[in-house]
């Protein structure tokens, strides 16, 4: 497919989320990923729950776009096999613990004597050293450990929660693919490669340092416990079902007052500036919710949008699918899988004016390019039949 990132081979050896939603935002931008999977199962999302076709829909949605290889990394015919195609490649990513692939014998060091210019992406846990380097990693874990889940109970008194989705996973995979466009431009103007390490750890501190680290940003003696801002969510209940406003400013603070006719609250001492209003933030928001329990969402959406208060429906994810915004951004694409059927997805969210529009390919069998991919690699049929045979690869059709 063509994009911005057309010409870009990637050699994927990731598997979970992570990775695989790194490489996929780039195939998705039009490099060509190659995701190397063991052939005994594959990745293991592809044993997920709630599939079709025998196509589990966690792994539809992270591995589109790409080809897939089939190489026991055990034997050395799959790596020999491995390292001819990372000869061939820009970019070579996995997310084994550190020091693994360093002992299948893949190292940076294995890698680059075949590939100088290759740029190698390390993905880990916690870190590549360190009293956590070497233990396993999910994401509450990582959750728990950056400190997420206190700012999600919303004070460090309170019982942590979790976020009910796998931010860490998710943002690593972002943050990674920022850093391989930023490293391959590196090398365009530089002629150098180089080697990037990133962890799950770093990415959410990192992350959270931007809204949520206030108490820690000065240095000094004693850090304070982070408060609350407020224990109640921007969620309202209406007669109808919830939505959600959120006012910042003293002209959007004025809007809300007329929109819900409350003209009292503009002369409440408590709420005369930002700075009293958030001191204040639950007696105010308790008042607002006061008020907008009396009516429908459709009553207050639409009088709420006439005084331009920032508002919005709180939609079902099924709800989410066809509301007017979504559609209008063109968002969602349905396309034919040849085993999970028709498939419905987003397309990659940012748009560039120069590139054709995005073509989707579901994500591969397992091993469904191995025979294509070695054939490139000047193997004959001979050969990669002996290796299917030897248990080195395989095939969707062994």
């Amino acid at each position: 497919m063509t994009g911005p990132l057309d010409g870009i081979r990637i050699i994927d050896l990731t598997a979970m989320i992570s990775g695989p939603l790194a490489t996929m935002m780039l195939a998705d931008q039009g490099a060509e990923v190659i995701k190397v999977e063991n052939p005994a199962g594959g990745d293991f999302t592809r044993s997920a729950a709630n599939r079709q076709g025998d196509m589990s829909a966690l792994y539809l949605n992270n591995n589109r776009n790409k080809k897939s290889v089939a190489l026991n990394l055990k034997e050395p015919e799959g790596r020999e096999a491995l390292l001819k195609l990372v000869a061939t490649a820009d970019v070579f990513v996995q997310n084994f613990r550190p020091g693994v692939i360093e002992r299948m014998g893949l190292g940076e060091e294995d890698l680059r004597k075949v590939a100088p210019d290759l740029i190698m992406v390390s993905i880990s846990g916690f870190g590549d050293s360190g009293p956590y380097a070497q233990r396993p990693v999910y994401d509450p874990l990582i959750q728990g450990l950056s400190g997420l889940a206190t700012v999600q109970a919303g004070s460090d008194g309170r019982r942590p929660q979790l976020v009910r989705t796998i931010l860490p996973d998710k943002l690593t995979g972002v943050t990674a693919a920022q850093a391989i466009t930023a490293a391959l431009f590196a090398r365009e103007r530089t002629g150098e490669a180089q080697h990037v390490r990133l962890s799950m750890l770093d990415a959410i501190i990192a992350f959270l340092w931007s809204s949520d680290m206030g108490s820690q940003t000065f240095v000094h003696a004693d850090l304070p416990q982070q408060e609350a801002a407020s224990f109640q969510d921007l969620i309202y209940e209406t007669t109808t079902g919830y939505i959600t406003i959120a006012v910042q400013n003293d002209r959007e603070w004025q809007a809300l007052i007329r929109a819900v006719s409350r003209p009292e609250w503009a002369e409440d001492p408590r709420f005369k500036t930002a700075e009293l209003r958030q001191q204040n933030i639950d007696a105010r928001l308790e008042l607002i919710q006061s008020v907008i329990r009396t009516e429908s969402a459709e009553h207050w959406l639409a009088v709420l949008e006439k005084e331009q208060v920032p508002c919005a429906p709180v939609l079902t994810r099924t709800q989410m699918l066809n509301h007017p915004q979504v559609q209008a951004n063109e968002l969602l694409v349905n396309y034919d899988h040849p085993n999970a059927g028709t498939v419905r997805q987003t397309r990659g969210p940012a748009r560039f004016s120069r590139s054709a529009k995005q073509q989707y390919q579901g994500a591969p069998a397992l091993g469904q390019h191995t025979r294509a991919l070695l054939k490139d690699c000047d193997y004959s049929d001979k050969e990669i039949e002996a290796m299917i045979t030897s248990g080195a690869a395989s095939d969707p059709g062994h």
